[in-house]
């Protein structure tokens, strides 16, 4: 028999009178929520008469706090099939109250909003005659980019879906439900769900709408690429995405995430929720890079409101006594008051220190020498030796300095570094003054350090160096979930920076002692005190401050022709833009020392992957063949 064809209701706009369902689904990696979460939903309450969180994986009790005002129902279920199972899990939980509504809306927690107002959209979208609607759509593709060949269907997005009853309580929408295939990757909610929903539903007859339409805009996906276009024509929402997507990626389509951030200010959404939830998930680096976190300030001092002074702990360590006068012509550039507290290893530099000290008298604070073991030397002279001052809540910011020679570089290199650090944290009072002006600012702000050196020393591509894996196991000892980045960790190399003590709280509570940083042989990459040089925004991340690199103009002036010139060179015999040169270097994988071997490794991984495992498997065989390779490498190397 001919399958029997399956009636559609005809659309319908929504009457006045129309009752909404909302269903949200969201994930924490902690089991808690954010604060951008309630806001979004507190938003949307005067026009949803039953709203419905899920939330996969696990709930804190803090979270659940935060979701019960501005919740009807909390359905926490394991975390599995992303989002799309999890409305799976809504849709089932409402079963058959979903008959009370004239429409059900399916959206998750990769956005933040109100940036604009919803109701003007949702009394938009009412007047349309139609089966469901989105906020945005992605063009057709050919061939389909996740796949290398197909189609990429023209499809809306899935972060936001609106479906009327003439759907929803439809065969066609309950058999797709039911037969929703298990997801167990991102991609699989791509491509089994999200780029096939809208054309399985068109192809029924059922017919769609969307907000925000990609014809309208320069871009495929508008909501990746032109978010700050969306936002001019009064979508409510901005998606996370480019915040926290790779950025090589967002580089060579341009896409401005400073620009971005500006424009969300500018509409009065509430900046300290806007940078917590991202300084909680994701590596700080890429934020960094994508939102522009960069701040270039003048000397002029005009960004200060001195009636808002910050109390100012100045913790220094002091090893060469004869940089005291350098050391405090620096912090005598910091407004309001400031305490300063110096720690030195013995009693012969603590006499020296004093007596420079002693003639120069603070009129705003006090001043005190203190001995300290060298045992982890500016790291545990910081975390023990400045403790109780740092938990004292008597402090607003507090700046960390200490005497750096490193006459092992060079005086060139060694100079160079001592300055990037003194210079692009307290140049003069006037830059200073900006500085602390951040911080005025931006109450979430949680640290700011110069960028990372790249003159005079091979940090790029490498600054986790021997210390990722005890930076590994020191966060999951504390407590700290920050997604790491990569390649290298944005950090203040060098171990001078200006931060709210209560952003370092994680590192300044655990119990430290001298013994667990060993002594001068235990001073190195892998060490305790290297491996802490790395974490600062890895533990202010956690609670939800957000860091922010600042540099002089001179500063930028000499490293960004230095680090142009470098990235030209690097760049010059390899193809495309510097996102494909990336991929490319990144699937040839280490060059080693440039051997034959090193040579033969990489064109297997490129040319012929799975060779080189399958040959190294063979090499350990007592075999004819396994013994002659063994020889052959031998001789390569």
């Amino acid at each position: 028999m001919p399958p029997q064809e399956i009636s559609v209701p005809p659309a319908r706009r929504l009457p006045a009178d129309a009752r909404r369902a909302l269903v949200y689904t969201v994930w924490d990696r902690r089991g808690g929520i954010d604060d951008y979460i309630p806001y979004a939903l507190a938003g949307m309450r005067e026009d949803i008469e039953h709203l419905l969180v899920v939330v996969n994986g696990e709930l804190s009790d803090e979270g659940r706090a935060l979701l019960e005002p501005v919740a009807d129902e909390i359905l926490v279920r394991e975390n599995a099939g992303f989002d799309i199972w999890a409305h799976k899990a809504g849709l089932d939980h409402l079963g058959d109250r979903l008959a009370d509504f004239d429409e059900v809306i399916l959206t998750n927690d990769t956005w933040m909003g109100p940036v604009n107002p919803y109701r003007p959209v949702l009394e938009r979208m009412a007047q349309q005659a139609v089966h469901f609607w989105g906020m945005t759509d992605h063009a057709r593709e050919e061939p389909n980019p996740f796949t290398g060949e197909g189609v990429l269907h023209y499809h809306l997005q899935s972060f936001w879906i609106a479906a009327r009853r003439e759907l929803f309580l439809s065969t066609v929408w309950r058999d797709y439900w039911r037969e929703l295939p298990e997801m167990p990757d991102y991609f699989d909610a791509v491509l089994k769900h999200e780029t096939l929903f809208t054309h399985r539903l068109a192809a029924e007859g059922f017919v769609h709408g969307v907000a925000f339409s990609s014809e309208d805009y320069p871009t495929d996906h508008p909501a990746l690429f032109n978010p700050d276009l969306l936002l001019d024509d009064g979508c409510p929402l901005i998606k996370r995405r480019p915040f926290f997507h790779y950025p090589p990626y967002m580089d060579r389509h341009a896409v401005i995430g400073r620009e971005i951030a500006r424009k969300v200010a500018d509409r009065g959404y509430p900046m300290d929720v806007f940078w917590q939830n991202f300084a909680r998930n994701v590596p700080p680096k890429v934020l960094n890079t994508n939102a522009g976190m960069l701040e270039v300030l003048t000397d002029d001092g005009r960004s200060y409101d001195p009636a808002r002074p910050l109390r100012t702990l100045a913790a220094l360590h002091i090893y060469y006594p004869e940089m005291t006068d350098e050391l405090l012509d620096r912090i005598d550039t910091v407004p309001g008051p400031c305490d300063v507290v110096i720690t030195t290893p013995d009693e012969q530099r603590a006499a020296a220190i004093r007596a420079v000290a002693e003639r120069r008298p603070r009129a705003d604070g006090s001043t005190e020498v203190r001995l300290v073991s060298n045992d982890g030397r500016d790291q545990s002279a910081f975390l023990i030796g400045c403790r109780d001052e740092l938990l004292s809540g008597e402090y607003g910011l507090v700046v960390r300095l200490h005497s750096k020679k490193t006459p092992q570089d060079g005086f060139n290199v060694g100079r160079h570094f001592r300055d990037l650090q003194f210079r692009n944290l307290l140049d003069s009072p006037g830059y200073t003054a900006n500085v602390f002006a951040l911080f005025q600012r931006e109450p979430g702000l949680g640290l700011v350090y110069p960028p990372m050196i790249h003159i005079g020393y091979p940090t790029l591509g490498r600054a986790w160096w021997a210390n990722r894996k005890g930076a590994e196991d020191l966060c999951a000892q504390l407590g700290i979930r920050v997604p790491f980045d990569d390649v290298s960790p944005l950090a203040p190399y060098g171990g001078m920076f200006i931060a709210r003590p209560e952003a370092l709280r994680i590192l300044v509570e655990h119990p430290w002692s001298y013994a667990q940083f060993g002594g001068a042989e235990a001073y190195q990459d892998g060490g305790l005190a290297h491996v802490l040089e790395r974490l600062p925004s890895y533990a202010a991340g956690e609670l939800g401050f957000h860091t922010r690199t600042v540099a002089t103009r001179d500063h930028m002036s000499i490293s960004h022709t230095a680090l142009e010139y470098k990235l030209d060179q690097i760049s010059a015999t390899l193809p495309g833009y510097s996102v494909d040169a990336i991929h490319y270097l990144r699937g040839v994988g280490e060059v080693g020392e440039g051997r034959l071997i090193d040579f033969a490794r990489m064109y297997l991984r490129m040319h012929r992957p799975g060779t080189g495992a399958a040959l190294r498997r063979i090499a350990g065989r007592d075999t004819v063949l396994g013994r002659a390779l063994r020889r052959l490498r031998r001789r390569a190397e």
